[in-house]
């Protein structure tokens, strides 16, 4: 193993000493280490000079398992070993903390790396993340137990921070004293990934793998880690200079991975398709920007949800999806029109005794249009419910349901309009006959004029239809089993955060396999929009990105 390839992409020098750039550019700082990172070795063992990549110890109730990059886990064939706080030149008994050979790697079976290599520059380079579990060292020490500790697992809530501390090792080339190399400096996001980016020199190949503590404190028993170097490229650009690094940013997909790995059970065969490399949605961030409404039902009558989506222009486009998540070819309905640009409030449902899912749209002039049977061809025919100058001038928001207790026979769908007063009305069985019967379900008020956006969706799986709210805080409600009796049990599934501010256009259908309407799309302020597949009543649910930030 001594002559063998590094696993990780080698990283070339930065400019040369002396020129204005690299002297104000951050530079890494060579040290002894600390005893939650470490290094792994072949079976040339520690007293070798071929290290290769970073690992680090995540703290779980497993108590040994070991954060890398996937692409230094693909290699890892054979023997290997992971080595906390390495000594150059130690033999296995005199390394600090011990020796802890490598049992079984988990890698999201998504990654798919180039051809003739373990690194991509495709957006499946999100989930360059791996684990390890290892075995017991030499003296039968659990990893945890041997270094007094671990990092905590944590998802970021964005990818710019202030301060996150990169520990890794550098390859022997550029670090003969196999000595690990530390930096702490602000981060931003890699445009177009969901991934991580910092400038600071000193990072060559062997630092693949290295994470990024947000907490760092010289030798810490714990700390929060909230990626790991690797990524787009293996972690690097495209010229591989030692002074840019990016970053996985862990979101669901690494959650569930670990969770894996915790339990020893291989990563789910038949996980949905990575968005992004198919079934995700066309067009960038800068185009989804512009979507300004957006509303689910089945438009193809496949079975299958579907997403509507109205545009800033006035164009309109269906969104046919595939039942797993994901969406099939885009649809246009209508090109860039000025009639559309007046819509501002629309909601999908079942407003016809066939089945068929419709659209209901409310207008800047207060006119409400009934659409019963949109499909590829386009919208269809058109119902007039109130005429322009309406009361309904004032329905900021509208979302449907079976908002009602089990079948009654009614051919409509139930619908519920928070006006701009903050009152909060029912009106049962609305169908192409007209609105029917109104429930005040909450008279004007100051709370409910801070929902900023809400939809229906089936996220108690009781039958009854269920409110979800993004508040004006970022706080997010489901209300389970809303009926003409009122808007149902309250349920917080986040507190007030800023992430969620930028929640800008929301709706929920049935896009995955269980046929439940708990599928939830999110459109972000910066354009990334995300599906939250099986959200319940306490927690989102599991998390896939359908357009990339910043593309």
């Amino acid at each position: 193993m001594a002559g063998a390839r590094p696993l990780d992409t080698a990283r070339q020098p930065s400019s040369a000493p002396g020129r204005p750039a690299a002297a104000r550019r951050p530079q890494g700082t060579l040290f002894k280490g600390t005893r939650l990172v470490g290094t792994f070795f072949g079976s040339d063992g520690p007293r070798g000079t071929t290290w290769h990549c970073t690992g680090s110890v995540i703290d779980t109730r497993a108590r040994n398992i070991v954060l890398t990059a996937a692409h230094c886990a693909l290699n890892m064939k054979g023997d290997y070993i992971f080595v906390p706080k390495f000594v150059k030149g130690a033999d296995p008994g005199r390394q600090p903390y011990g020796i802890f050979h490598i049992q079984r790697i988990f890698i999201d079976p998504r990654y798919t790396p180039d051809r003739g290599s373990t690194t991509t520059k495709k957006v499946s380079s999100d989930l360059d993340t791996a684990f390890a579990r290892v075995s017991a060292n030499q003296n039968g020490k659990s990893l945890q137990d041997a270094v007094g500790g671990g990092l905590t697992f944590t998802r970021p809530s964005g990818y710019t921070h202030q301060k996150v501390t990169v520990v890794g090792y550098p390859s022997h080339r550029h670090n003969s004293a196999g000595r690990a190399v530390r930096c702490t400096v602000p981060t931003t996001q890699l445009r177009g990934y969901r991934q991580m980016s910092m400038t600071c020199g000193g990072y060559y190949g062997g630092v693949s793998g290295s994470p990024w503590i947000t907490d760092y404190k010289e030798d810490a028993r714990a700390g929060h880690v909230i990626g790991n170097l690797g990524g787009y490229n293996g972690g690097g650009n495209d010229a591989n200079v030692d002074y840019i690094s990016y970053a996985t940013a862990f979101g669901a997909d690494a959650a569930n991975l670990l969770a894996d790995a915790v339990a020893d059970h291989a990563p789910p065969a038949d996980l949905p398709p990575y968005p992004g490399l198919k079934g995700s949605l066309p067009g960038g961030a800068a185009r989804w920007r512009k979507a300004t409404l957006m509303a689910c039902g089945d438009y193809t009558g496949d079975g299958r949800g579907d997403l509507l989506v109205v545009h800033s222009d006035g164009a309109l486009t269906l969104h046919p999806g595939d039942g797993r998540g994901g969406f099939r070819a885009e649809k246009q309905l209508r090109k860039a029109n000025s009639t559309w640009t007046h819509a501002r409030s629309l909601t999908g449902g079942t407003f016809t005794g066939d089945g068929r899912s419709g659209l209901l749209v409310r207008w800047s002039d207060g006119g409400v249009t009934l659409y019963p049977a949109p499909g590829p061809a386009g919208p269809g025919r058109e119902i007039r419910m109130a005429p322009p100058g309406s009361a309904w001038k004032n329905a900021a928001q509208l979302t449907t349901g079976a908002f009602h207790d089990g079948p009654d026979g009614r051919s409509g769908t139930d619908l519920l309009v928070r006006r701009a007063d903050g009152a909060l009305t029912l009106y049962s069985g609305t169908g192409t006959g007209g609105f029917g019967p109104a429930t005040p379900l909450r008279a004007a008020n100051s709370t409910w004029t801070r929902a900023a956006l809400l939809t229906g969706g089936g996220f108690g799986g009781t039958g009854v239809a269920d409110l979800f709210v993004r508040w004006t805080d970022g706080a997010l409600d489901t209300y389970t089993d809303t009926s003409a009796a009122g808007p149902g049990t309250a349920a917080r599934v986040r507190g007030p955060n800023s992430l969620w501010q930028h929640a800008q256009v929301l709706t929920a259908g049935d896009l995955t396999a269980d046929h439940r309407a708990d599928d939830l799309v999110v459109r972000w302020s910066d354009g990334e929009t995300t599906l939250y597949a099986d959200t319940g009543t306490k927690a989102l649910g599991t998390e896939y990105t359908l357009v990339h930030p910043g593309t």
